[in-house]
């Protein structure tokens, strides 16, 4: 039994979980600059991070507009190139790591600002506030594949993971996963496939081998990761 003590004190909530070095080099004058004027405009605030799916797009964007998700953006070309592909939508995207955010703000077009909300953090906190029912599309694209056995656990694509993406996204939403490691493409497939909550969508080697229309291409991709073979494109609706 709960003591009075405990009651009134309750165990804070899960702490965040990422690996890695936040910073792996200073930054130049012009993403310091970046990051003291722009990021603070379009930082989520933590406080708001409640993990109890509290969190709604209105109160982060003042509308009602179709919201996108992207966890894991890197320096943030995809997240621009939908900005500007669809001027309509809202962007709330999560990467951890400082200088992949200090290019994203320092690229990030002024007129973008009122519909894009970051989190440098660990994305499931970000997640796992969200309302229910309340993205549209959520990207992770080419997330790290954590190759040894014992790093599996640190793999964004799990089980539970997936009941926190389902969720957070509409009935009819999507859920688009890419990467060129084999493994991780197989892990990835394999764990949303077995999901109760989401469906492929793809009905021939076409559809998971080839780019999707309107697709955004990003440097990393046009490189691939050391040892990596063909990108592979996943492609999920929420039931």
């Amino acid at each position: 039994m709960n003591s009075k003590n405990d009651l009134n004190n309750p165990a804070p909530p899960e702490q965040r979980k990422v690996w890695g070095r936040r910073q792996s080099r200073p930054l130049n004058v012009t993403r310091a600059k970046a990051m003291e004027e722009i990021f603070p405009q379009i930082e989520i605030d933590k406080a708001t991070l409640t993990q109890d799916h509290a969190l709604s797009t209105i109160a982060l964007f003042g509308n009602d507009n179709e919201t996108w998700m992207e966890i894991g953006f890197g320096s943030g070309e995809h997240v621009i190139g939908l900005l500007n592909q669809s001027p309509n939508i809202n962007m709330v995207a999560a990467e951890p790591f400082l200088n992949g955010m200090a290019a994203f703000v320092k690229d990030l077009p002024k007129n973008h600002i009122p519909r894009t909300r970051v989190l440098m953090d660990d994305a499931i906190m970000l997640a796992s506030s969200l309302q229910e029912n309340s993205i549209n599309k959520l990207y992770i694209l080419n997330p790290d594949p954590w190759h040894k056995k014992r790093h599996y656990k640190r793999r964004i694509v799990s089980p539970e993971n997936l009941d926190v993406f389902a969720k957070i996204l509409k009935s009819g939403g999507e859920l688009i996963m890419t990467s060129d490691v084999p493994d991780l493409a197989d892990w990835m497939l394999t764990h949303a496939f077995k999901h109760p909550d989401f469906t492929w969508q793809a009905t021939s080697q076409a559809d998971w081998s080839e780019k999707p229309k309107n697709w955004i291409t990003t440097r990393y991709e046009t490189k691939g990761a050391k040892g990596a073979k063909k990108m592979c494109y996943l492609l999920f609706t929420r039931k």
